[in-house]
């Protein structure tokens, strides 16, 4: 992935993508803000959080915590920010991910998903065998529908959602400035055929209610009058 990313296609990815998140998380207030995968970017750098970690398998560059995605190293309900950019394609256990984010999210707590979108023209070297032996068509790109209905069996509110990389996926440097144009008229003319897609979702937690005797239900006391005094001659 890393000698990828110096291709000029994956620079291109790179830009686009930390244009997105720049966007994305700048307004996002709490405590604590967490990034897994892509660790190479700086992709919470316009938040403003007290607490701002990268994490990934192994101690690198940014990376203060050393986490696996399926099992996180942290309390539940302790994070009010998480990104995850470009990892549950490239995880055998995509659920379980899905499942970990739930538990250490806050409520309310918002995560941001980034991924290949299979139904565009990033899509199409998977199905060649050359195209699958090269990062990253080696994943498996899960399509946006898939995505929002694992979101929604969690409790998840899907809350925003976007497109970028509209490009087809070339590696020279001179056809991708020639594909420029693309970009600008995606959002417009192909919305739904972007490389990659975003999504924002907020984790919803049912409130509780309380149910305490209810006191007016009982029968009325029967209103009387009140004894009055009275002399008493004595004879």
């Amino acid at each position: 992935m890393d000698e990828w990313l110096e291709t000029p296609l994956g620079r291109y990815l790179i830009e686009r993508e930390q244009d997105c998140f720049d966007q994305a998380v700048a307004d996002v207030f709490g405590f604590n803000a967490l990034q897994l995968g892509l660790v190479q970017c700086d992709l919470l750098r316009t938040n403003r959080m007290p607490v701002r970690l990268a994490a990934a398998a192994e101690f690198q560059g940014r990376v203060k915590a050393r986490a696996e995605p399926e099992s996180l190293p942290f309390a539940s309900q302790c994070i009010d920010l998480l990104l995850l950019p470009h990892v549950l394609e490239f995880s055998e256990h995509p659920h379980q991910i899905l499942r970990e984010v739930e538990r250490v999210l806050m409520p309310e707590g918002l995560v941001i998903i980034s991924g290949f979108n299979p139904i565009s023209l990033w899509g199409l070297p998977r199905y060649f065998p050359v195209g699958r032996r090269d990062y990253p068509w080696g994943g498996d790109f899960i399509s946006l529908l898939r995505i929002k209905d694992w979101l929604a069996l969690l409790g998840f509110e899907v809350v925003a959602g976007r497109m970028c990389c509209y490009a087809p996926p070339v590696r020279s440097e001179r056809w991708l400035r020639r594909f420029r144009f693309m970009e600008a008229a995606g959002d417009r003319w192909w919305a739904l055929a972007g490389g990659v897609y975003f999504l924002q979702a907020r984790k919803k937690v049912a409130g509780m209610r309380l149910i305490t005797p209810n006191w007016n239900n009982g029968p009325a006391t029967k209103k009387g009058l009140a004894p009055i005094s009275q002399k008493v001659s004595e004879e």
